[in-house]
């Protein structure tokens, strides 16, 4: 069900990465892209915590924020 909330966003993220992105100059300081670690933050926590993941990787994406090697946490396992 998680998938049903979250594939409308990742389509928008899919558009500007196909469509805005390739028209921009190459600026990111981080690996992956924002971009592709909203993707896969949507993909791998769904909407609510993908969201904020990428919320807070898209705010740090500054002259005074991070750089460098930042991968999408992996899903705690709740057993």
């Amino acid at each position: 069900m998680k998938k049903v909330f979250t594939y409308p966003f990742i389509l928008l993220i899919r558009g500007y990465q196909t469509l805005i992105s390739p028209l921009l100059p190459s600026s990111c300081r981080y690996t992956p892209t924002c971009s592709h670690y909203a993707v896969k933050a949507l993909q791998t926590h769904g909407l609510l915590k993908g969201g904020w993941l990428a919320a807070k990787r898209i705010a740090s994406c500054n002259p005074w924020g991070g750089s460098g090697y930042d991968p999408v946490p992996p899903k705690k396992n709740n057993n």
